[in-house]
């Protein structure tokens, strides 16, 4: 049967470059390889195929002679596609991400049996607005795994000893031998008797069941720096779960949730509040008490200020994150209308408003042009 086009078998364009064959042949590889596809004929004749068409197009020489010639340029040096293959040649990295992907390879056995980091934590802490501002110490509370005060962590009854697993004799690790197309491979797996331990518990303690773990609870004291906000994050390294087979403790993640306030809302590093103010201090003018992170603070508004008049009190907002300067502090003035007249006052006002020569019935001329122009009346 006619051989079919290398550049075909591994899915790649004419000319492509080293990078983009060698990316086609992993592809093709990991595809038909023989673990994925046992006692699958067509599947180890691709496999074998596409080791042939890997084997010349990654060679630049080759590569040359095949885009001369074809299969005729090559035939006397591909040896049916494994010649020049011995101890792998150009194909290590490759097949080291194939066997990691089939959980066996030349080291995936050993790195899953060592030492191994404990789970991360995470835990959520609501602080006031003003702590997020200014910074607070707290004491937390946090769940997690201990070594058994029983066993002092080995999992073994309190007078007993684990014993040496005998079907991976101690070293934590199985190893067989699989045949492909390339010849036979030695993979290692963790010992599934032992779980990689080499150590197997006859008489589990009575506390933690055999795991050595037991849940309790620690207090500890976090600082939470000034500038916080919901959806901060602080990590304390080491506080989390414990590691495996002598691997270190996991992370504590810290998640800032800051507690609305009555007053004050925030945009960024600065402060928004809201102050009522009555008809007669907008029109007179006045002197107000304005609350702020730093403690009331008297500001004088002008005569005739208007409603939703913005005033700014420049670094008096929250410090920044990361240590430098401070936000503003910005004061919306909301006039107050009074709701609720008695029949002198109501008279007060229209003798003012005649004093000023207004309608009290009449909307004001700018606003009435206004609508007269949007709406072509």
């Amino acid at each position: 049967m006619a051989k079919r086009d290398y550049y075909e078998v591994l899915g790649v364009d004419r000319g492509a470059d080293e990078q983009a064959i060698k990316k086609g042949y992993r592809k093709m590889a990991m595809k038909y390889h023989p673990d994925r596809n046992p006692d699958n004929k067509e599947a180890e004749e691709k496999f074998k195929e596409a080791n042939e068409a890997y084997e010349v197009l990654s060679d630049q020489n080759k590569k040359a002679r095949y885009d001369q010639f074809g299969h005729a340029g090559v035939d006397g040096n591909s040896q049916g596609g494994f010649g020049g293959a011995s101890g792998f040649g150009g194909f290590d990295d490759i097949f080291g991400d194939i066997f990691d992907m089939f959980g066996g390879g030349f080291s995936g056995g050993r790195r899953k049996s060592g030492p191994q980091k404990g789970d991360d934590l995470k835990q959520e802490v609501a602080i006031t607005f003003e702590e997020a501002a200014f910074g607070v110490e707290k004491e937390i509370s946090i769940s997690r795994h201990e070594n058994c005060s029983s066993c002092n962590g080995t999992g073994a009854k309190p007078g007993t000893n684990k014993k040496t697993c005998s079907k991976c004799n101690g070293t934590g690790e199985v190893r067989y031998a699989t045949r492909t197309p390339l010849g036979q491979f030695v993979n290692v797996k963790t010992c599934d008797t032992c779980n990689g331990e080499g150590k197997i518990i006859e008489q589990p303690c009575a506390t933690c069941n055999g795991t050595g773990k037991a849940i309790k609870n620690k207090k500890m004291q976090i600082k939470i720096p000034a500038g916080v906000d919901t959806g901060s994050v602080m990590s304390l390294r080491g506080e989390g779960e414990p590691g495996e087979k002598g691997g270190p403790r996991g992370d504590l993640y810290i998640v800032i949730r800051v507690k609305q306030h009555e007053i004050f809302k925030r945009d960024g590093n600065d402060v928004i509040c809201e102050v009522p103010i009555t008809f007669v201090q907008a029109a007179l003018g006045d002197e107000l008490i304005i609350p702020t992170l730093d403690g009331q603070i008297k500001y004088k508004v002008s005569e005739g200020t208007q409603s939703g008049t913005i005033f700014r009190m420049k670094g008096k907002g929250i410090p920044n994150l990361r240590g430098y300067g401070r936000g503003d502090h910005y004061v919306k003035v909301v006039v107050e209308i009074p709701t609720r007249l008695n029949e002198k006052q109501k008279e007060l006002l229209k003798k003012f408003a005649d004093i000023m020569g207004e309608d009290v019935h009449e909307q004001r001329k700018s606003f009435f042009d206004k609508v007269k122009d949007t709406f072509g009346i």
